[in-house]
């Protein structure tokens, strides 16, 4: 299985970015995928989650009402839709997959199996 992080890119603050995340070996439409960021010195923490089962979404309150996850099956990539973009977004985006992951387990990104390079997001005030 690999994933594919993509999109990634310097902004200013209030601009839009687009992440995608590319999987072979693996159908995203029966996976749970992930998006997690780590800033410099800092772990990794949640981003927005897509759930296998229905496609229930889940982010942290700060990014909540500005990004967005959505997936495409006909394509098995998900995208992370980052608008009003603020200068405390700026780190490495990772995305993560995982077929069994549990609701419960889907905000440590330790507990995905499989991973991606990581897309550098950076936002100037």
């Amino acid at each position: 299985v690999q994933l594919q992080a993509s999109g990634g890119g310097s902004v200013q603050a209030g601009g839009s970015l687009r992440l995608s995340c590319a999987a072979s070996g693996l159908t995203f439409s029966s996976a749970t995928v992930a998006w997690f960021r780590q800033a410099p010195g800092k772990a990794h923490e949640f981003v927005a989650r897509i759930f296998r089962s229905g496609g229930t979404t889940t982010y942290r309150d700060s990014v909540k009402g500005r990004f967005t996850i959505s997936r495409d099956s006909a394509k098995n990539t998900v995208f992370l839709q980052m608008n009003s973009l603020k200068p405390e977004d700026t780190a490495v985006y990772y995305c993560a997959a995982g077929s069994r992951i549990i609701w419960s387990s889907s905000f440590e990104i330790s507990n995905f199996p499989y991973k991606g390079q990581g897309t550098q997001v950076t936002v100037s005030s």
